[in-house]
């Protein structure tokens, strides 16, 4: 019978070495304001949980969802456009 002891050192101390790559970071750079626009969406969501939504709520979820969605696509039209390798 092995124990969850002697199997637990072998996952945790090769996952916690590793720092993000040059690459992932970049990556991340890329999708930050993708990233900012859906904590604002998530954030006007949030709000109307607990509450009749008015007005203004009902206007800040449709603009924050707007957001996202311009946010989508100039990531999408900026992945489209990009040549990795030297590409002309």
């Amino acid at each position: 019978m092995k124990t969850i002891a002697a199997l637990q050192s072998l996952v945790t101390a090769t996952s916690l070495d590793f720092e993000p790559s040059a690459a992932e970071l970049e990556a991340i750079d890329r999708e930050m304001p993708l990233i900012r626009a859906e904590v604002e969406l998530l954030d006007a969501q949030i709000m109307t949980i607990d509450r009749p939504a008015n007005e203004l709520d009902i206007r800040r979820v449709r603009r924050a969802s707007n957001r996202v969605l311009a946010a989508r696509r100039d990531l999408t039209n900026r992945a489209g456009t990009e040549h990795t390798g030297g590409a002309a």
